[in-house]
């Protein structure tokens, strides 16, 4: 019989001391995964943004208004994931990697083009992709840009911040002169926060890669065009400080980040705010493939059925709900081209695959509060026998809450369509997972599992008779 103690015992959890800027911040670095970027970039983006802020003089609410469009700029960055790969042939993660240094000078962009579409595809394949770039390029600019700030600012609204953030996020892309997407909104019309949040990023991204020098030459390069010129005269100012370029290199800006948000602004998260906040990340992590979609919120409602039947209280079941709705969080950090493949993935491309629960892991864990869910995203593909990933653990080492997760994820993975196969009967689901009881899920969790759905089954059956 397996062994069903838990690794580590439960103790209530204190939520009262999470500040919203800390929570956001953490979770942030997930986004930073989806764009391809090196950790920490929406973080030093709020850096850098928070300062020309403050060279601007903005008042406190400005400030906090713009503190958290910088970090949440990159909210809908899943959404045209997908899309990218299906359009360029291309990995999505290196393609927004790179093309967060292109301006829009043509020489440039057509380099982009060749030197990124269909490098691994067939020549026919790679022709007709890039003849369609060139085609209709503008409008496929649009499109992707559009998806995401769109996304952005709607999840920034179900994230309960106000209308100036949503729009801040909703018009990142827009240039100065006009020329930006989606919208083409010139010079003072796009909004102030938008401004600020497009100069921030792109100085983090030349400032990673090239250093100072190269950073400042960027945005001078861009003024007028790209950037406000009044935006810009403040980054001079604030670039002059030694300091500012010291922390923004150093490994504590994310502790420097946190102080700079207003003191008379600063947020608590409440137990139903960290309800709403789970729901919206588990939203970007499933928008990543449209094999994915609603992956997560069915997760957390089957283990919260489990858990359930199991007994748990429902204080517990609260908590196990957000764990599951956050367990793949780290598949922003793998590439459409081998989340969406249809076919058998290589050595390599597994290897990637496998990684997903390592990042959701290390993303969870820079929340002090969330280290139990780090624990189920990073343990959820380990097995009782000790033949999963990524760690090998075996049943004495996996906890009971990762263990219901587990035989959760792998429900509706075999019942929801994949990119190989069509979604199966839920009859067949089972014999397939009844066949794994003991090795890889655990007895317990998996009769829990049926006899949940045996009871909605009934619940069906009464309401139809």
């Amino acid at each position: 019989m397996t062994q069903l103690k838990t690794a580590t015992p439960w103790t209530s959890i204190d939520h009262e001391n999470i500040r919203l800027s800390e929570l956001l911040g953490a979770l942030s670095h997930a986004l930073d995964l989806t764009e391809g970027q090196p950790a920490g970039h929406c973080v030093r983006s709020c850096w850098i943004g928070i300062h020309v802020g403050r060279a601007m003089g903005l008042p406190d609410l400005q400030l906090w208004e713009l503190y958290y469009t910088i970090l949440l700029k990159d909210l809908g960055c899943s959404t045209n994931a997908a899309r990218i790969c299906q359009l360029y042939l291309a990995d999505d993660l290196s393609f927004k990697h790179d093309y967060k240094t292109v301006s829009d000078r043509l020489p440039q962009v057509l380099g982009f083009v060749f030197s990124h579409t269909g490098l691994k595809a067939g020549l026919a394949d790679r022709f007709r992709a890039i003849l369609n770039i060139m085609q209709n390029g503008g409008e496929i600019a649009r499109e992707l840009i559009e998806t995401r700030c769109q996304r952005g600012a709607e999840i920034a609204r179900q994230l309960h911040f106000p209308k100036a953030v949503c729009d801040g996020i909703l018009s990142l892309d827009e240039h100065w002169n006009g020329l930006g997407k989606p919208n083409q909104i010139a010079g003072p019309a796009i909004p102030l926060y938008s401004r600020i949040a497009l100069l921030s990023q792109i100085v983090d991204v030349f400032h990673r890669s090239a250093g100072r020098e190269a950073a400042l030459t960027e945005v001078r390069s861009r003024l007028g065009t790209w950037f406000d010129p009044h935006v810009v005269a403040c980054f001079e100012q604030v670039a002059e400080d030694e300091r500012f370029w010291e922390v923004l290199a150093s490994e504590t800006v994310e502790t420097e980040v946190f102080a700079l948000e207003p003191a008379r602004r600063q947020i608590l998260v409440d137990e139903d705010y960290l309800d709403d906040i789970a729901r919206a990340f588990a939203q970007i992590i499933d928008s990543k493939s449209p094999f994915t979609s609603g992956h997560s919120e069915r997760v957390a409602v089957y283990s919260d059925l489990i858990a359930e039947q199991m007994g748990f209280p429902v204080e517990r079941r609260r908590w196990l709900k957000r764990a599951a709705l956050l367990h793949d969080i780290g598949k922003l950090g793998v590439s459409n081209s081998i989340l969406d493949k249809n076919g058998k993935l290589d050595e390599a491309e597994w290897v990637a695959m496998r990684n997903h629960a390592t990042l959701s892991e290390n993303i969870l864990s820079r929340i002090e509060a969330f280290a139990e869910m780090a624990r189920i995203g990073g343990g959820h593909h380990e097995r009782l026998d000790g033949k999963g990933y990524p760690k090998g653990l075996d049943a004495t080492q996996i906890a009971v809450e990762t263990r219901i997760v587990s035989v959760a994820d792998v429900f509706d993975a075999l019942t929801a369509n994949r990119p190989y196969r069509d979604a199966m009967p839920i009859p067949k689901a089972l014999g397939i997972m009844r066949g794994e009881v003991g090795t890889s899920f655990d007895p317990d969790c998996f009769a829990a599992l049926e006899r949940s759905l045996d009871a909605l089954n009934t619940v069906a059956e009464l309401k139809a008779a």
